[in-house]
Order: structure tokens, then C-alpha cells, then sequence
């Protein structure tokens, strides 16, 4: 049995994780966010940390970065899990940060456990030195262009194509649109304070 900590701000998504790890004979500590992930961290110490990316008050990419940093919190596997930060360049970023895994939403429960299993029971992985504060923020704010560059486009497109859709089809589309700009705007909002964050570190 390990000690496993989840990050996932999506209450849900979190109960489905818990519940498959304790069926599986972990046991499970939860957090909604990245700041209770790196509170609890400590506290708990896990023998793996599951973490969602998109996540309130401290993503999961900046708690990785702050747990990679913590001399006794280091050697900790963490996995993220994410349905959005999925290209390559999103993987390999998380990578850089010192992840062990990076495993794509909705998981497939029986790959999700054999990862786990993998996780804790071999030795330490080798880390890469972590990113400087620099290096960490324009790398996140990288991605976060890309996903509003993505996000634009989805918009752009569900609005052309709404006018031309049948009325039984539109309330379902509409919902679709209303939702990809609510996205949009908390990626517009986290990349402002990401720029505002690269700005200080000019300084």
C-alpha cells in the first residue's frame, strides 16, 4: 500500500481518482489545488503526488516547480493529469518541471494503475535540475498562448457556424460557445498575471 496525494480542483474528477486508488489498496489524501497539494505535501508525505494542471490558486505546473525545489519533497514522483495541457510541447514542459509521468483525461484505469504501481515500488528517479524562475514562466506562458490561440479558434468557429444550425440544435451549441469563453477568459486572466510575473522578475 502507499500514501498517494491527489491535486485535482474538479471535485468529481477527484472522488472517481480517490475511489480507484483505494480499490486498489492505496491510501488517499486529497487537495482541491495546488497551493493545499504543497501545504499538505509535507505533512503527509506521499509516496506519489497525482496532479491536475489547471488548477485555482496555484496551478499544477507552479507546484511541481515548488515541490521539485523542496530538498525533502523532491525525489516524490508526481503525475500530472490533465484533458487540456495535452500536446507534445505541454508534455514535455511538464517533464522539464521533474514530473515522472504525464497521462491524459479521461485515464484508462487499468494503464492509470500499472503507472502508479510503476511509480512506487521502483527507486528514485533522476530529476532535471529544475527551471529557473525565468525559464519557468516563459515556458508556462508559452502554453498558455497556445491553449488561447486554440481556444480563439473553437470560439471563431462555433460562431460562424451557429447562425446556420437548425433551432433544435442551437441551445446545445450555445452552451458549447458560453463555455469556451468562459475558458478563454480564465486562460486570458492567468496569462496576465503570468506577464505581470515576468515583468517583476525583470526588475
Amino acid at each position: 500500500m502507499a500514501k498517494i496525494l491527489i491535486a485535482e480542483d474538479e471535485r468529481d474528477i477527484r472522488d472517481l481518482v480517490a475511489f480507484t486508488l483505494r480499490f486498489a489498496g492505496h491510501e488517499v489524501f486529497a487537495a482541491s489545488n495546488g497551493e493545499e497539494a504543497v501545504e499538505m505535501a509535507p505533512k503527509v508525505n506521499p509516496d506519489l503526488i497525482l496532479m491536475d494542471v489547471r488548477m485555482p490558486r496555484m496551478t499544477g505546473y507552479e507546484a511541481c516547480k515548488v515541490l521539485k525545489a523542496d530538498p525533502d519533497l523532491k525525489d516524490i514522483p508526481v503525475v500530472f493529469l490533465s484533458a487540456t495541457y495535452v500536446t507534445p510541447e505541454d508534455k514535455e514542459f511538464a517533464l522539464s518541471l521533474g514530473a515522472a509521468r504525464f497521462m491524459e483525461k479521461p485515464i484508462d484505469t487499468e494503464d492509470f494503475l500499472l503507472t502508479v504501481a510503476e511509480l512506487v515500488t521502483q527507486q528514485p528517479l533522476t530529476a532535471p535540475k529544475p527551471l529557473d524562475m525565468e525559464r519557468f514562466y516563459n515556458g508556462y506562458r508559452t502554453r498558455l498562448e497556445n491553449k488561447l490561440r486554440h481556444k480563439n479558434t473553437q470560439i471563431a468557429r462555433a460562431e460562424r457556424l451557429l447562425p446556420t444550425l437548425p433551432p433544435d440544435q442551437k441551445p446545445a451549441f450555445e452552451a458549447l460557445l458560453q463555455q469556451s469563453v468562459r475558458d478563454r477568459d480564465e486562460i486570458q486572466a492567468e496569462l496576465y498575471a503570468i506577464y505581470d510575473t515576468i515583468e517583476e522578475l525583470k526588475k
